[in-house]
């Protein structure tokens, strides 16, 4: 496992991405950076992090063994490994958000964003992590937390940062070796809210209660609403309030 190390960096994702177009790269290939000034979520949310508090770091992993079908079974087996280091050094009621945030209670303190490049004998996935670590200061975010908010620790973010890659290459060839099953079952055994009913909002801004049954392979969301009956909705159709 190759790990590149930078002081600031725009975006660990962006970085990675170009250097491997213009170089083969290993698979596992890690950019960590102690800053990062232009860090990205989900549908483009920016995410703000104090300088060398928390985690920020990319990974690549070429994807021989997928298809454009099943590419969510990655989202699954970062977000399962993450869960494990997180559950490893005791953060207090870890749930997963789908798609891939990680939750610690009604706090989120991290979250995966993956851009795949799609070649045309494999899928080269880009997955970005960010884990709020030793920042306790969110300004007007109240669903935001931290590892340290929530369990009063100091943590080297470095160490989580080598825990956190090394978990996914060896989930990773598990996968591989083996099935995706487990890791989604894990993923439905830790879904935060699954089986409870909740208010969630849709594109158009209209409200409505439903039940979270399951992500499908797909990676879309499978609601029963109100009528019994179900419908499913991928993440720019539909956001939870909670």
């Amino acid at each position: 496992m190759r790990i590149i190390k930078l002081d600031a960096i725009d975006s660990t994702n962006r970085y990675l991405k170009d250097l491997s177009r213009a170089s083969v790269l290993e698979n596992y290939t890690v950019v960590y950076a102690k800053n990062q000034t232009n860090g990205k979520g989900q549908m483009g949310a920016k995410w703000i992090s104090e300088d060398d508090k928390n985690l920020t770091m990319s990974i690549l992993i070429k994807n021989r063994h997928l298809n454009n079908s099943h590419i969510f079974d990655l989202n699954i087996v970062v977000a399962c490994s993450i869960f494990e280091v997180l559950q490893s050094i005791n953060v207090p009621k870890l749930s997963i958000k789908w798609p891939n945030d990680m939750m610690s209670d009604h706090k989120k303190i991290g979250g995966i964003l993956i851009e795949n490049l799609i070649g045309s004998e494999q899928i080269i996935s880009i997955v970005g992590i960010g884990i709020n670590v030793n920042q306790t200061n969110f300004y007007d975010l109240p669903k935001a937390g931290s590892i340290k908010s929530v369990t009063s620790r100091v943590f080297d973010v470095e160490q989580i940062m080598l825990l956190i890659a090394k978990k996914i290459m060896h989930n990773y060839e598990k996968f591989v070796s083996e099935s995706a099953q487990y890791f989604w079952d894990f993923y439905h055994d830790h879904l935060f809210k699954k089986n409870v009913p909740m208010a969630f909002e849709n594109r158009s801004g209209q409200k409505f209660m439903g039940i979270l049954c399951e992500v499908e392979v797909n990676g879309k969301i499978k609601i029963q609403l109100e009528d019994d009956s179900f419908s499913s909705f991928d993440v720019k159709e539909i956001k939870m309030l909670f």
